[in-house]
C-alpha cells in the first residue's frame, strides 16, 4: 500500500486526481466510504475525479456514464480498474494492482 493522502485532502462526497507509483488514479471520499479507480472514463476519456459522487458510484462529468466505485462496473459494459483502500490514522493508503504483462 501506498500513502496518497490524508483524509482532510479530499472532502466528504468529492474525489481527487492522484498519481500514484505512475499511475493515474482518481480517490474519493463518500458517505459509504473511500474509494479509488482509474482516473480516466474509457469510454472518451473524461476525468473520473470531477465527476458527480452519489453513494458507492461516480458519473463521468462528460457523456453521464455512470461506474460503480466498489466494482467498476458501469451499466453501458465500460469498466475502469479499482485499486484497494485503507485508511490509517487519518491517512488514506491505495494498492496500485497493475495486470500482469503477457509473456
Amino acid at each position: 500500500m501506498t500513502l496518497a493522502c490524508r483524509e482532510d485532502d479530499v472532502p466528504p462526497g468529492e474525489g481527487r486526481n492522484i498519481t500514484l507509483e505512475g499511475t493515474r488514479i482518481a480517490i474519493f471520499r463518500t458517505d459509504t466510504g473511500w474509494y479509488a479507480v482509474d482516473a480516466v472514463c474509457p469510454h472518451r476519456g473524461g476525468p473520473l475525479a470531477d465527476g458527480i459522487v452519489c453513494d458507492h458510484a461516480v458519473t463521468c462529468p462528460l457523456h453521464d456514464r455512470a461506474f460503480d466505485l466498489r466494482t467498476g462496473e458501469s451499466p453501458s459494459g465500460d469498466r475502469v480498474t479499482v485499486y484497494p483502500v485503507e485508511v490509517r490514522d487519518g491517512e488514506v493508503y491505495v494498492e496500485v494492482v497493475r495486470a500482469p504483462v503477457a509473456a
